[in-house]
């Protein structure tokens, strides 16, 4: 069973129904017991960070994600949820992250596209990703896959070593992360049609370290 962590992130159900469509069992709980007892956790996120973490906090979910982040089960961050597994955004200065993972969130800067025009923030749509290691999150997938992105914000690991794959969008955007049994997504793989399909498929697919 996967575990969808609820925190009224916003994205809960159509996480849920991606996972439906490739015939797994999941659940929306933010029930510490049950959240110990999953095959597969899932950290979603729309929002703000500081009001993310603010929210986490407000319902004692702040150690249980950690001990369950900690346990070896397979753990998912998308979008929002990825840049919570790390330790600060410039989005909420002074706020802590879950702090699992090395790196702080930035904002996108200001840029142009080929043509020289400016580009939008947030960044929205389908980009290409590029992979600068092996991750199992994304075996089979070929070169340059296209997935769905809606953010402000991006990841800039202190570790290039946890990299899983970049995109370009005014700046080197780490766009996935993986370190042991924790993987994030600032994409939206529920939303990334095929590409994304199979990139769930490959994380139901993980077992227990």
């Amino acid at each position: 069973m996967v575990a969808i962590i609820d925190y009224d992130a916003g994205n809960l159900k159509s996480v849920q129904n991606a996972l439906k469509k490739l015939g797994s069992e999941s659940v929306i709980t933010r029930d510490p017991q049950v959240l110990a007892g999953a095959d597969h956790v899932i950290l979603p996120g729309v929002g703000a960070f500081g009001d993310a973490m603010a929210q986490i906090a407000s319902l004692d979910l702040v150690d249980v994600i950690r001990k369950v982040a900690g346990s070896g089960v397979p753990f998912l961050g998308i979008c929002l949820g990825m840049q919570l597994l790390f330790e600060k955004s410039e989005e909420s200065p002074g706020v802590t992250g879950l702090d699992l993972l090395p790196g702080e969130i930035l904002r996108i800067p200001d840029g142009k596209d080929d043509t020289g025009r400016d580009l939008k923030i947030p960044h929205i749509g389908w980009n290409s990703l590029e992979f600068p290691s092996a991750c199992p999150l994304f075996e089979g997938l070929g070169e340059d896959p296209f997935v769905y992105f809606v953010h402000s914000y991006y990841l800039r690991a202190y570790d290039t070593g946890i990299v899983a794959a970049t995109t370009q969008y005014s700046t080197c955007i780490h766009a996935a992360a993986w370190k042991d049994n924790l993987f994030g997504c600032q994409f939206h793989p529920e939303k990334s049609g095929d590409v994304g399909e199979k990139i769930l498929k490959n994380f139901l697919g993980l077992s227990r370290s």
